[in-house]
């Protein structure tokens, strides 16, 4: 696996598990502060906090990917060598 496909892995990754850490620990306001405040807007999103945890659990979980497909657990027969 080359290293534009383990970072294309990644990206990809980090896209899933951010969308899944985004709404972890999301507050909202009882009453909004300022007029024209959408009441669902989140008090603190923490998003650097988010995209740290994010970057740890997609290091771990592309490298678990690139593991699997080096050791040949996996394999990916073309179409020209198949039996």
């Amino acid at each position: 696996m080359g290293a534009a496909s383990i970072f294309l892995v990644f990206v990809i990754v980090w896209w899933l598990v951010f969308f899944m850490v985004l709404p972890h620990g999301i507050r909202t306001p009882d009453k909004p502060d300022r007029p024209g405040t959408v009441e669902s807007a989140p008090i603190k999103p923490r998003l650097w906090l988010k995209a740290a945890i994010t970057t740890g659990i997609a290091t771990v979980i592309t490298g678990i990917i690139v593991g699997v497909v080096e050791v040949d657990f996996l394999t990916f027969v073309d179409v020209d060598e198949a039996p």
